[in-house]
C-alpha cells in the first residue's frame, strides 16, 4: 500500500502530460509514422500485432527469469563460500570481477559460436545479473558486528576446539548472525540483478538476432528497424519497458515484505 498518494499521482501526471504533448505535436506537425509514430498509432499497433509480440515477450521473460534464478543461486552460494574461507575468496573473487567488467556484448558472439543459441542467450543474461547478487550478499555477510561474532564464538566453541567444532561454529554464525545481516544487502542486489538480467537477455537476443535467428522482443525490434515498421518497434519497446517496471515492482514488494517488521528501510516514518 502506498502511504503517500503523491508518489503515484505525480509520476502518472507527468506521464499523461508527456503522452498528450507527444500526440499533439505529431498530429500538428503531421510527422510521418516512419519517423515518429503517435502514441495512438503505437497502441493500435500493439493491439494488432499482439499475438506476435506476446510470443516474443514470453521468450524474453523466460530467459530473464531463468537468468535471475541462476544468478541468485550461484551468487548466494559463491558469496557464502567466499565469506567462510579467505582462501576461496582470494582464489575465485578476481575471476568474478573479470566476468563483471568484461562487456557482455563482446562475449555474446563467442558464446553463440560455442553454445546452442538458447543457452548462449541465457548465459549472457546470467553473466550480467550474477555479480550484483554476489557482491551485495558478500557485503552483507561481512558486515556483521565484530563484537557479536566474537561473543558468538566465545559461547559456541569449546576451550580446545577441533576442526569439526570450528566448522559447526562458523555455520551457526552464518545462519544466526550473518544471514539476517546480509538479507537487506542481498535484496538490494536482487533488485539490481532483476533489471540487469533483462538487459543481458536483450543484448544477447540482439546478438543472436543479427545472425538471423531468435524470436525475443529484441529480435522484433531489429526486425522492425530493418522493415521500417517503426510503430511495431515502439510497441516492442513499450513491452520491454513494462516488463522491466513489472520486474522491479515485484522485487520491491518482495523486499518490503521480508523487511517490513524489522529493517529501517521498510519501516514507516516514525514507526
Amino acid at each position: 500500500m502506498i502511504r503517500n498518494p503523491l508518489k503515484l499521482i505525480l509520476p502518472l501526471a507527468v506521464f499523461v502530460a508527456f503522452i498528450a504533448a507527444w500526440e499533439t505535436s505529431v498530429r500538428v506537425a503531421t510527422v510521418p509514422p516512419y519517423i515518429l509514430p503517435a502514441p495512438s498509432l503505437i497502441a493500435s499497433t500493439l493491439k494488432a500485432d499482439w499475438p506476435l509480440l506476446w510470443a516474443s515477450l514470453l521468450v524474453t521473460l523466460k530467459t530473464t527469469l531463468a537468468a535471475l534464478v541462476l544468478a541468485v543461486v550461484g551468487g548466494v552460494a559463491l558469496a557464502v563460500a567466499l565469506s567462510l574461507s579467505r582462501i576461496v575468496e582470494y582464489s575465485l573473487y578476481p575471476f568474478a570481477v573479470v566476468l563483471q567488467v568484461t562487456p557482455v556484448i563482446a562475449i555474446a558472439p563467442l558464446l553463440l559460436i560455442y553454445m546452442p543459441q538458447d543457452l548462449a542467450v541465457l548465459v549472457c543474461a546470467w553473466l550480467v545479473a550474477f555479480f550484483p547478487v554476489l557482491s551485495n550478499t558478500m557485503l552483507g555477510l561481512q558486515s556483521v558486528d565484530r563484537n557479536l561474532l566474537e561473543l558468538f564464538q566465545l559461547y559456541g566453541v569449546p576451550s580446545r576446539p577441533s576442526r569439526p567444532a570450528r566448522i559447526r561454529s562458523r555455520l551457526k554464525a552464518l545462519w544466526y548472525l550473518r544471514r539476517p545481516a546480509a538479507l537487506p544487502a542481498f535484496l538490494a542486489g536482487l533488485r539490481i540483478a532483476g533489471g540487469l538480467s533483462l538487459i543481458g537477455a536483450v543484448v544477447a537476443e540482439m546478438a543472436a538476432g543479427s545472425a538471423g535467428a531468435g524470436s525475443g522482443l529484441a529480435y522484433r525490434i531489429i526486425e522492425s528497424q530493418y522493415r521500417l515498421n517503426i510503430p511495431r518497434l515502439f510497441a516492442a519497446l513499450v513491452l520491454l519497458a513494462a516488463l522491466g517496471v513489472a520486474l522491479f515492482l515485484a522485487l520491491s514488494v518482495l523486499s518490503r515484505f521480508l523487511l517490513r517488521h524489522w529493517h529501517e528501510s521498510a519501516l514507516p516514518p516514525g514507526g
